[in-house]
C-alpha cells in the first residue's frame, strides 16, 4: 500500500512539473516605446510613410527562446497618421480604408519558427483582416534581446517585425495607376513587457 502511495505522489509531481513547464508566458506591448508603420511608393519615385498610433499587441510563448510565440495584433484604423490630416481623411475614407464600416485591422500568428542557423530570427505565418479581407502573410522578426528594466525590474524584450503586403489584394485603394504601388512594406519595433 505504501508502495502504491508513493508511486501515485509521484505521478501527481510529475504531472505538476509538466504543467509548470508548458505555463504561457505572456508579452505586453510597451506603447510609449513602440512603433507600427508603414511605407508605399509614390509615383514609382519616392517612399510614403505613416503609422498606426492606437494599436495592442500580446504575445504568449511557453519556450525562453520564443520559438512556440503566438502574436495577437489589433489595429485601429482611424489611427492612421501620415502627417497630413487631409490625406489621413482620405485615406479613412471610402477610397482606401473605409474606417467607418472597417475600423479594425487584425493579425493573428499561425507559426512562429526560428530561422535555421539563426539564434534570433524567426518567419511569423499568420492570417492578417484588412478592409473585411482575412488572408495569410508572412512577415519577418528578429529578437534584439531581453533585459531586465533599470526603473520597474520587469522583464522587457525587443522585437523588429517586417514584412510586405499588397494591399489591392485586401481591397484597399484602386490600383497601382492611382500613383500608390501594391506593395507595402510593414515595419513593427516592439518593446513588449513581461506579466
Amino acid at each position: 500500500m505504501k508502495r502504491s502511495v508513493t508511486i501515485l505522489a509521484a505521478a501527481f509531481a510529475g504531472l505538476a512539473l509538466s504543467f509548470t513547464v508548458a505555463t504561457s508566458t505572456i508579452w505586453s506591448l510597451d506603447g510609449a516605446h513602440s512603433r507600427l508603420g508603414f511605407t508605399v511608393k509614390h509615383m514609382g519615385i519616392s517612399d510614403f510613410n505613416g503609422s498606426f498610433s492606437n494599436y495592442e499587441v500580446k504575445m504568449t510563448a511557453t519556450k525562453e527562446d520564443f520559438s512556440d510565440a503566438k502574436v495577437e495584433l489589433t489595429g485601429d484604423i482611424n489611427s492612421i497618421n501620415t502627417a497630413n490630416e487631409m490625406r489621413d481623411n482620405h485615406l479613412k475614407g471610402a477610397d482606401f480604408f473605409n474606417a467607418e464600416k472597417f475600423p479594425k485591422f487584425t493579425f493573428v500568428s499561425k507559426s512562429f519558427t526560428k530561422v535555421a542557423k539563426s539564434k534570433n530570427e524567426y518567419k511569423v505565418v499568420g492570417d492578417l483582416t484588412l478592409h473585411g479581407v482575412t488572408k495569410e502573410i508572412t512577415m519577418t522578426a528578429v529578437h534584439n534581446g531581453t533585459i531586465t528594466h533599470p526603473m520597474n525590474k520587469k522583464e522587457v524584450s525587443g522585437f523588429k517585425m517586417s514584412g510586405t503586403i499588397n494591399r489591392i489584394d485586401f481591397g484597399v485603394g484602386g490600383d497601382e495607376n492611382s500613383g500608390l504601388s501594391g506593395e507595402v512594406k510593414v515595419t513593427a519595433d516592439l518593446e513588449l513587457v513581461k506579466e
